[in-house]
């Protein structure tokens, strides 16, 4: 008989692109989390939570090829229902429900949704395969007060989680003013929105680099083309310098308050309709906005915000981080853009074949909390739970209701429940597990009464530098009637915490 061949153990190692989250971290990501589910919820949103998989058609720009689905989605084929996958985004599966329930629906209807995501793309550093998205949405009204609403809920959900007013702008901007540029410029026939394609979709792409190639960069592909530092030459849109004049004004029209941007925006597309429907779209925003008390130092009218212009209908909104920080190399930078957003109107109408207007942002979860690490608004010290010590294992009754107590008061508490034989070996768990309290009762105690209650925070800092007269004043280990042991765990713990707020 052969022998069978042993199977290989399974390599303990995470699928490249991916990570573990452990407690300090997820426990900071779900009190974020619940702070912008709050402002949300203030302004008349409704929670939404679709399935992680869609069907591939209903996530729209990615359809199967003969083997799978193109690059960009982790998908698989079913054999009854076709190709499935994991959601790219949170708006596709919102458009899906829309169209799928619009008749149960209030109509506008207003929803958030908070989740993971996950995108079949190359990794790099600080970008994985699946991270969290944060989004709230409108769907069912062209009204732009919609926008306005949109844009102060973003404020407010920045200012919500700590990032104070002066520390962030959102910046404004409308595709349908880039439409009447690129009218003007004579890249866009109203008449024919197929002539000039390719042109338009190069021109978007050179300003979408502004950033990266700054002006130069942009102009050169705005024109004959441009070759970058290693030879490679990329093909330009063609325009003449005159054409070229006109897009350029555009990414150059914020002025010093945002009525003067909205009459230079308003110079540029003159003789455009559309044009001058965005510029009366932005004004609008900024009135509303400007009634409700969100100033430029809040929220501004900016044309540069050009990211989502290919994918955006009409008003698109951008929430940029103004402090610095210091790079991997320790060069001071912008922190930049952590959410973003825009009006869609033609994601539902996939589904329905009539268009249904619809607005909303996204927010970058993990960009936001390295935001407020970088700013120190999360306190990234671990806090483990009262550690109840196991003296004897014929009275784990007694053990466990002393935890029991603890937990009915709210204090986060459990007993040691590995092998007790060795006293410093639980000590040492408590350490491990950054426990601010141990309680401790033997045979002796529990004859006479009593609890022991050892601070384990003030217990360590007295071993580094405390002074005597500290130590005097607050021993670290105290012994108490076992009557007293929840009001003495509480009473511990608030000095703790006094501690470290001072």
């Amino acid at each position: 008989m052969a022998k069978q061949k042993k199977q290989p153990r399974p390599k303990a190692i995470t699928p490249k692109g991916f990570r573990d989250y452990f407690g300090a971290e997820v426990t900071a990501r779900k009190h974020m989390l619940d702070q912008i589910a709050e402002v949300y919820h203030r302004y008349g949103f409704d929670a939404l939570e679709t399935a992680a998989v869609e069907t591939v058609e209903a996530l729209g720009k990615f359809l199967p090829d003969v083997d799978r689905p193109n690059a960009g989605v982790f998908a698989w084929e079913e054999e009854d229902s076709g190709w499935v996958a994991l959601r790219y985004d949170m708006t596709a599966p919102l458009a899906r429900v829309f169209a799928q329930h619009r008749n149960d629906l209030p109509t506008p209807y207003r929803r958030y949704a908070m989740g993971p995501v996950w995108r079949n793309e190359k990794p790099g550093p600080g970008r994985f395969r699946q991270f969290y998205q944060c989004d709230a949405d409108t769907v069912g009204t062209a009204s732009v007060a919609a926008d306005a609403e949109i844009c102060a809920m973003l404020s407010d959900t920045l200012e919500q989680v700590g990032i104070p007013r002066g520390d962030y702008i959102v910046r404004v901007n409308n595709r349908k003013v880039l439409n009447g540029v690129m009218e003007v410029a004579g890249v866009l026939d109203p008449s024919d929105p197929t002539k000039f394609e390719d042109e338009r979709g190069i021109v978007l792409r050179a300003i979408d680099k502004l950033d990266r190639l700054g002006v130069d960069g942009v102009r050169a592909l705005l024109g004959a083309g441009r070759k970058d530092a290693s030879g490679d030459f990329t093909e330009g849109a063609g325009l003449s310098d005159e054409q070229a004049d006109v897009v350029m004004g555009f990414m150059e029209a914020k002025r010093d308050t945002g009525a003067q941007t909205v009459a230079r925006l308003r110079e540029l597309v003159e003789g455009s309709a559309i044009g001058a429907e965005g510029v009366d779209e932005l004004e609008t925003i900024a009135a509303l906005l400007d009634a409700q008390g969100y100033g430029p130092d809040r929220i501004e009218i900016d044309p540069s915000v050009v990211r989502g212009l290919g994918y955006y209908t009409g008003p698109v909104y951008e929430a940029e981080l103004t402090f610095e920080v210091l790079d991997e190399k320790g060069r001071k930078r912008q922190f930049g853009s952590v959410a973003g957003g825009g009006r869609y109107d033609d994601l539902v109408k996939r589904f329905t074949g009539q268009a249904v207007p619809a607005t909303g942002m996204s927010i970058g979860v993990d960009r936001l909390l390295a935001a407020l690490l970088a700013k120190g608004r999360i306190d990234t010290a671990q806090k483990g739970p009262v550690v109840v010590t196991v003296m004897d294992k014929a009275r784990m009754a007694d053990y466990q209701t002393m935890v029991a107590e603890l937990r009915q008061a709210g204090i986060r508490a459990e007993v040691y429940l590995g092998n007790p034989k060795n006293f410093g070996n639980q000590l040492k768990y408590a350490d491990n597990r950054h426990s601010p309290i141990a309680i401790i009762q033997g045979g002796d105690e529990a004859e006479a009464g009593v609890v022991q209650i050892k601070d384990l925070i003030l217990g360590a800092k007295i071993a580094e530098n405390a002074t005597l007269e500290e130590w005097k004043s607050r021993p670290s280990q105290i012994e108490v009637p076992r009557s007293e042991l929840v009001a003495q765990v509480q009473a511990m713990l608030k000095g703790q915490s006094d501690d470290t707020e001072a």
